[in-house]
C-alpha cells in the first residue's frame, strides 16, 4: 500500500512539474481601436492565428479591449494574427447599423493583421472610414 501511494505522490509531483494542459502559448493582450483616429466605442475584435483558439474581446466606450482565449483576460496565442473588428448592431427586424466600414468585420478582407510575441497592453488598431 506503502508503494502504490508513493507511486501515486511522484506521478502527481512529476505531473505539475512537467505536464501542460495542451493548450498553445498565450499571453495578455489589450488595446484601443480607432476609427479615423477617435476610439471606436462599440462592437468586438477577433485576433485569429489559424492555430487554436480565436480571442475576442469587447470595444469599451473608450475603444479599449482585453483580449480572451480560454479565459477571462488571458489574451492571445503567441504569433501572427488575421484581426476583424464587428461593429455591427441590429437595431430593427430587418435594420443594421454599422459603426465602422463592414469590411473590417471579416478577416478574408480588413487588411489588418497583428504580430503577438509578448504581453501587451498597447496594441493600436487604426480603422478608416473612407475605405
Amino acid at each position: 500500500m506503502k508503494r502504490v501511494i508513493a507511486s501515486a505522490a511522484l506521478l502527481v509531483a512529476t505531473c505539475f512539474a512537467g505536464c501542460s494542459d495542451g493548450r498553445p502559448e498565450i499571453v495578455p493582450v489589450s488595446g484601443q481601436v480607432l476609427l479615423d483616429g477617435e476610439p471606436l466605442t462599440y462592437g468586438f475584435v477577433r485576433f485569429s492565428s489559424g492555430e487554436g483558439r480565436v480571442s475576442m474581446g469587447r470595444i469599451d466606450e473608450k475603444g479599449r479591449f482585453q483580449l480572451t482565449c480560454y479565459e477571462t483576460g488571458d489574451g492571445a496565442i503567441v504569433g501572427t494574427h488575421r484581426v476583424a473588428v464587428l461593429t455591427h448592431e441590429i437595431i430593427g427586424d430587418a435594420k443594421i447599423k454599422w459603426h465602422a466600414p463592414r469590411k473590417y468585420a471579416d478577416y478574408a478582407t480588413s487588411g489588418l493583421t497583428q504580430e503577438i510575441s509578448q504581453p501587451t497592453d498597447s496594441i493600436v488598431i487604426n480603422l478608416t472610414s473612407g475605405t
